[in-house]
């Protein structure tokens, strides 16, 4: 555990730019034990970019003579790019699967640098956290051109560490991703709250040992002892997130 007078240097091990200067939290929430840091996955919890997934998905299958639903495209979420390669060769699209990836990165990317989807309350407590100076990480298996952009969209330093698909071996569900983002930010796992929204990426880092929060957007979610569900983020502080990291052992409950 850490307590939020440590100094932020000593936390974590590099920041991906310069952060505004902090400033110190409110006296009600100095006195908390708080997480470590807090891991956050990218597509669907704190952007919306699903449906720009999946308009880039709908348009490769299409390219090839093939269609591409909604639900064909919710199926995926939460997966590994390579997984979600393998699926739509399987529909009909004649290319390599690294190439695949890229298509699919660069479309998502180009919408995203029209405009980024944020979801409610996400940069708000991301802001919150920076300026408690409590680590964060982005673990999303999107690859690292999208996730950068959308790191450093804000005016203030979201995330010290990035982890995406590209970085690891093994994809969510698996636990790797969420290992290697506390292994990057020098802090231990099960000193970590993870927050995510799909049912790959929630069986990633329950297994990895972190604290975990669910927030569903376009897939559901089912209620489990081994997760929190939040409705948004919308209204959410570090007092909540402090809440569920110290009653870990009573999570499983649906707050709205």
């Amino acid at each position: 555990l850490c307590h939020i007078r440590l100094p932020f240097k000593d936390r974590c091990r590099s920041a991906t730019r310069h952060a505004h200067s902090p400033t110190p939290l409110d006296s009600d929430v100095v006195t908390h034990t708080l997480p470590a840091a807090v891991l956050f996955d990218m597509d669907g919890t704190i952007v919306d970019t699903e449906p720009y997934w999946l308009r880039a998905e709908r348009e490769l299958v299409g390219s090839f003579g093939q269609s591409w639903t909604t639900q064909d495209g919710f199926a995926l979420v939460g997966s590994g790019l390579a997984l979600s390669a393998q699926f739509l060769q399987k529909r009909g699209v004649d290319l390599h699967e690294d190439d695949i990836i890229d298509r699919l990165t660069a479309r998502v990317l180009q919408q995203a640098m029209e405009h980024i989807p944020w979801r409610p309350g996400a940069v708000e407590l991301l802001r919150a956290l920076n300026e408690a100076q409590i680590p964060t990480a982005l673990v999303t298996m999107s690859m690292r051109p999208l996730a950068e952009h959308i790191a450093t969209s804000l005016d203030f330093t979201a995330f010290q560490a990035i982890v995406t698909g590209g970085d690891v071996e093994n994809p969510k569900p698996h636990p790797e991703p969420y290992l290697r983002a506390a292994e990057t930010l020098n802090v231990q796992i099960t000193d970590c709250l993870a927050i995510e929204d799909s049912p790959p990426g929630l069986a990633s880092a329950t297994a990895s040992g972190a604290a975990v929060v669910g927030v569903p957007a376009h897939v559901p979610l089912t209620e489990s002892p081994t997760y929190t569900l939040w409705d948004t983020l919308a209204g959410r502080s570090i007092a909540d997130l402090t809440n569920i990291f110290l009653g870990r052992t009573v999570t499983g409950s649906v707050q709205a």
